[in-house]
């Protein structure tokens, strides 16, 4: 079984931690981003995986490798100019070895998902699908395009953003392509498949169809929500088999020390070689290798690059801080700030708030 994944984007969004790493090789969970998609695939019996990359490709191969440590082969194609999610896809196509009436598993390398990608591929082989997307409900579609189904679960069509959905069932960014539909995608060039390769298909009355669950999904594109996604594998919410540790409050990776006297919970990850001094404490944060936080500082759901140091009784809330970062005492960084890589903060110098 094959599977494409699309991990091209720069992650501007999680900026600046993603000016050297790209988002699907951030810390997450105690392992990369992308190492939770690659075992889940392995675990549905995927043996071939091409990474459709193009930001710092040069990180996946040094981790990833051949492949053979996660029991598969993983082969990698870069784009030298976007070319948009279809584009990503039939780019990749020369590195796929199925036939043409084949199913092809293709993600997108930034969505977190608990659904079962086994059941995806049932529903597409019996139903004989040109595509099977995976749906899922979300409490308010305004800020998706929507995807609407009829009782059969055939897709109807592809509605842009609106402030009146006709539904709130979304494209969860999972699908089953049968490869004979993807060498049908124009090489070469930008396509979305949600503009245009999809649309077509229905024009031209093919069966699209929609895998619908309320399954654990997650877009982690934003800090909170990957700091979110991150805090309910280390916690159980989620299974991942790339967990290195039973479920729990936080996760103490090598050679972390955590002072007796300090509170890690809520789910965070405490990177190695990292220190937590008396009184500290850290809530739903990922918490990343090398870094110092000194006594009675306060982290919660936040994002701390490598080798930063967060001074004594300093708060630093929802905010992403880069790496080698010093940030002296007594500091207060909240509400979505964002510090840039080795940067320097004096004792006191910073007191950034929200408005009540």
């Amino acid at each position: 079984m094959e599977a494409v994944v699309l991990v091209g984007g720069q992650g501007t969004r999680l900026q600046p931690l993603t000016l050297r790493t790209p988002k699907p090789m951030l810390p997450f969970a105690g392992s990369p981003f992308l190492s939770h998609l690659i075992t889940r695939l392995r675990a549905a019996d995927v043996d071939h995986v091409v990474l459709a990359t193009s930001y710092r490709p040069e990180v996946f191969h040094e981790f990833f490798g051949s492949g053979r440590d996660f029991g598969m082969r993983i082969d990698f194609v870069t784009e030298t100019a976007p070319l948009g999610t279809g584009g990503g896809i039939r780019n990749v196509a020369r590195r796929l070895e199925s036939g043409p009436d084949d199913p092809v598993l293709v993600f997108n390398g930034d969505v977190l998902s608990g659904h079962d990608i086994r059941a995806q591929l049932e529903m597409h082989r019996r139903r004989e699908a040109a595509v099977t997307l995976h749906l899922v409900e979300v409490d308010d579609a305004r800020a998706f395009g929507c995807v609407p189904t009829d009782s059969h679960a055939r897709v109807t069509g592809f509605i842009e953003k609106s402030d009146s959905p006709v539904t709130n069932r979304i494209n969860a960014g999972c699908y089953v392509f049968t490869r004979k539909v993807i060498d049908l995608i124009p090489e070469g060039r930008v396509v979305s498949v949600e503009r245009e390769t999809f649309p077509g298909l229905l024009e031209t009355g093919e069966m699209m169809l929609g895998y619908i669950d309320t399954s654990y999904w997650l877009d982690v594109g934003t800090p909170a929500a990957f700091a979110k996604g991150s805090a309910d594998i280390v916690t159980g919410v989620l299974e991942s088999p790339a967990l290195i540790a039973p479920p729990g409050e936080a996760l103490l990776q090598e050679d972390a020390i955590v002072h007796s006297g300090a509170v890690v919970n809520g789910g965070s990850v405490i990177g190695p070689r990292t220190k937590v001094d008396a009184g500290a404490q850290v809530t739903r944060s990922v918490i990343a290798d090398g870094v110092h936080i000194a006594a009675g500082a306060t982290v919660f759901n936040s994002l701390v690059g490598r080798r930063s140091k967060i001074g004594q009784r300093t708060v630093v809330a929802n905010a992403v801080i880069g790496e080698g970062v010093s940030i002296g005492a007594d500091n207060e960084l909240t509400g979505g700030v964002r510090i840039w890589n080795d940067a320097e903060i004096a004792d006191g110098a910073i007191r950034f708030s929200p408005l009540p």
